[in-house]
């Protein structure tokens, strides 16, 4: 109970990100779709604008084309981290492929996150970055030594800096009492998800790529030396094909709809907090997460007034009121000092994952793909769109170590994630398990 009020929600809650609010979705113009076009991509988000705009500045004409509104998707509903996530650990990479491709895998991941930085910084893109640090925090006494011997690993081999933050000390990066200290990488970022893609967005129309939005590709098929893409709103041809739809892949490519599993991600932003309150629970602004394998996080927003919060990622739910009140219960147990905080926004989206955990960057049947980024959607799609267009242009500096792995799919999977709430349910059993010391 709220005061008596018996409600968790602000006057003027929205279930539309938080982020729509200072990046509204553009209101493009009808664009006639032209006969011919030397690239199409499929998808308008992150992946799809960055490849427009690095093949428009390699001479290339380029239609980008949207099934929605130009960014409708998770590049617009996303958390805003930037770091260097990745599935699989780095010890566990070095004991199951040896130092070596570790290394090279880990360094990959580095440079997807110097050049989205880069281009935020040399293009000049408003979007709010900072570089405020990531912290991340163990659920249970032996978590902290699991932090620890990790950041310590990647330390010695990657040059990755870390700080170490017990328990003792941990209120001067998070005021909360839940957690048994934790690990701070000081030179991760955050930015503002939506006003990072309006950016995207007017530098690849700047370049001179043509946007279609509202216009969904219901066909990709060989038609000679070119591809021909039957839309919603007639036909048009094209020389390359990039499909970048990531969690929001349709049957126009079964091939990838087989391969990529959308999940959902859920995410709530509180009413605006005083000062003093928001000062004191993420007083260095930290994007935060916990050590389970279902994680909690936590982020300011970009202007440092409310507080943005995520988990429960997975749930097979419709209903987003009845998830914001589950997420405000996580948040008000992780900070009870918000007991009497009500949100202003509750919203979902797609996320993508792959079955071997891996981020994905190939060609099949001549058609491009990027997609796959388990969770690290911010610098991979930027980076990921950047070399799928090097490649198109055959530029020497095109190759990643992630390109053409093997794309595993499984029987039982035809574009129906059926499987991803029981297995999320089960990580959270085992996080449980975890937390007790018995796994």
């Amino acid at each position: 109970m709220l005061n008596g009020t018996g409600t968790i929600f602000a006057s003027g809650f929205k279930t539309d990100p938080y982020w729509w609010d200072a990046a509204p979705r553009p209101a493009l113009p009808d664009l006639a779709l032209p006969a011919r076009i030397d690239v199409a991509i499929v998808g308008s988000g992150y992946t799809g604008l960055s490849a427009a705009l690095t093949l428009a500045r390699g001479g290339r004409s380029v239609l980008v084309l949207e099934k929605d509104v130009a960014g409708f998707g998770a590049s617009t509903r996303n958390a805003g981290f930037i770091g260097r996530t990745f599935k699989h650990s780095f010890p566990s990479l070095m004991e199951k492929k040896g130092l070596d491709y570790a290394v090279s895998v880990y360094r990959e991941v580095q440079a997807a996150f110097d050049y989205t930085i880069g281009l935020i910084e040399n293009e000049k893109i408003d979007c709010g970055f900072r570089r405020c640090g990531r912290l991340i925090v163990a659920n249970a006494p032996h978590h902290y030594e699991q932090i620890a011997k990790l950041v310590t690993t990647k330390k010695k081999h990657l040059d990755e800096p870390f700080e170490m933050v017990p328990r003792a000390d941990l209120h001067r990066e998070l005021a909360s009492d839940r957690y048994y200290g934790g690990a701070v990488l000081p030179d991760l970022g955050s930015l503002h998800s939506g006003l990072y893609h309006l950016g995207l967005l007017k530098l690849a129309q700047g370049a001179g790529a043509a946007i279609a939005d509202r216009t969904e590709v219901r066909a990709i098929q060989r038609s000679g030396n070119e591809f021909l893409l039957k839309t919603s709103r007639g036909e048009t041809r094209a020389r390359e094909v990039i499909v970048a739809t990531n969690g929001y892949g349709g049957p126009a490519m079964p091939w990838l709809q087989r391969r990529t599993i959308p999940f959902r991600g859920f995410m709530i932003a509180t009413e605006e907090l005083a000062p003093t309150v928001i000062d004191a629970i993420l007083p260095n602004w930290r994007t935060t997460h916990d050590w389970h394998n279902d994680i909690d996080f936590l982020r300011r927003s970009a202007d440092g007034r409310r507080l943005l919060f995520g988990g429960l990622t997975g749930t097979a739910s419709e209903d987003l009121r009845g998830m914001a009140g589950r997420l405000r219960e996580r948040l008000v147990r992780i900070l009870p000092q918000l007991s009497e905080v009500k949100l202003s926004h509750a919203w979902t989206g797609n996320c993508a994952a792959t079955f071997d955990l891996y981020p994905h960057i190939g060609e099949v049947e001549g058609i491009h793909y990027a997609m796959g980024y388990c969770f690290a959607g911010v610098p991979a799609g930027t980076y990921f769109g950047h070399k799928t267009a090097l490649k198109i242009l055959g530029a020497k500096d095109a190759k990643t170590i992630f390109d053409d792995r093997p794309f595993p799919a499984k029987w039982f999977y035809r574009g129906n994630p059926w499987f991803v709430a029981p297995y999320m349910a089960n990580y959270r059993r085992q996080d449980r398990k975890e937390d007790r010391g018995r796994a």
